[in-house]
């Protein structure tokens, strides 16, 4: 069975270029365009890895990192924090709301490939 990722980038460009590697990789590719849809999706969904960005209309990347990390049902989903935001704060409050990893924007999509597996466990 295929693994599931949600990509939640509000960039429509780089989501459909990212989902396009993805699927390209084998995984199911799932997107949301603003965080409230993201936080929906990664619910009803519940997707074996999440990507997602911090500055996106309705709910930031924190904020959701946050809500499914401490939530029971979704703790256990890894996420990716993937953003332009390359200050050392933004990377230590990413790890402190719960985040897998953080990859800052521009990225190499083999460390992003690299960073799934690793998080998967494939």
């Amino acid at each position: 069975m295929k693994k599931r990722i949600l990509v939640v980038d509000d960039e429509v460009q780089l989501v459909e270029m990212v989902k396009m590697r993805l699927e390209s990789c084998g995984y199911e590719a799932l997107t949301a365009l603003d965080g409230q849809v993201g936080l929906d999706r990664a619910k009803k969904d519940k997707p074996d890895l999440i990507i997602l960005d911090l500055m996106l209309p309705k709910i930031d990347g924190y904020k959701i990192c946050r809500m499914l990390k401490f939530d029971e049902k979704y703790k256990s989903i890894p996420i990716v924090m993937f953003t332009a935001r390359a200050q050392e704060s933004d990377e230590k409050l990413g790890y402190e709301v719960g985040a897998d990893a953080y990859i800052v924007k521009p990225f190499e999509s083999s460390v992003l490939l690299a960073k799934i597996k690793e998080l998967l466990k494939e």
